[in-house]
């Protein structure tokens, strides 16, 4: 039984852009500070828990590429509140949950299928882990309204946040 936490895998969770005022906003890469993921490497099951008040941004990204320039402190602190609150309202549901039910050889890698709790409700999802560096990565989009979340907008919708984010999970490989 193989277990991770964040001092050994990363999940990242990166928001996009969008609406007539795009411009104005940023695409984030934010980072999950504490979650547990364990793998039976017999069964090749998979649990992950998510704590969803440990959403944090790491950076604001230009062009799908990290952007070095940083954030005031006020522009994180509404940030990580609007997430909290308003987008994943952690308070209510503060843990996010994903079980396997398979996993199976693809190529040189896996197709893992299961079902992911967010925001109180479950859904089915579906990804494919790849062997890269040294790690096993897996990438999966999610559209929010699935879930019951409202895309964080402003400005009567002008500048909002794109409904599909993109999530990326990397362990050692073994």
């Amino acid at each position: 039984m193989a277990r991770y936490d964040a001092s050994q895998a990363d999940v990242f969770v990166y928001s996009y852009k969008d609406g007539v005022l795009a411009k104005l906003a940023h695409d984030l890469k934010m980072r999950v500070e504490r979650f547990s993921l364990t793998v039976d490497e017999a069964s090749k099951a998979i649990v992950g828990t998510f704590d969803a008040t440990s959403l944090k941004v790491v950076c604001r990204r230009k062009d799908g590429v990290d952007d070095p320039s940083g954030f005031n402190m006020i522009e994180l602190g509404t940030i990580h509140s609007n997430i909290e609150k308003d987008v994943l309202e952690s308070k209510k549901f503060p843990e996010i949950k994903f079980t396997s039910t398979s996993v199976t050889p693809d190529g040189d890698g896996f197709r893992i299928e299961g079902q992911l709790t967010l925001h109180g409700r479950t859904q089915t999802v579906r990804a494919d882990a790849k062997r890269r560096d040294g790690r096993w990565v897996t990438e999966l989009r999610l559209h929010q309204p699935d879930y019951g979340i409202k895309p964080y907008s402003a400005m009567m919708g002008a500048l909002k946040v794109q409904a599909d984010v993109t999530i990326a999970v990397s362990v050692p490989a073994t």
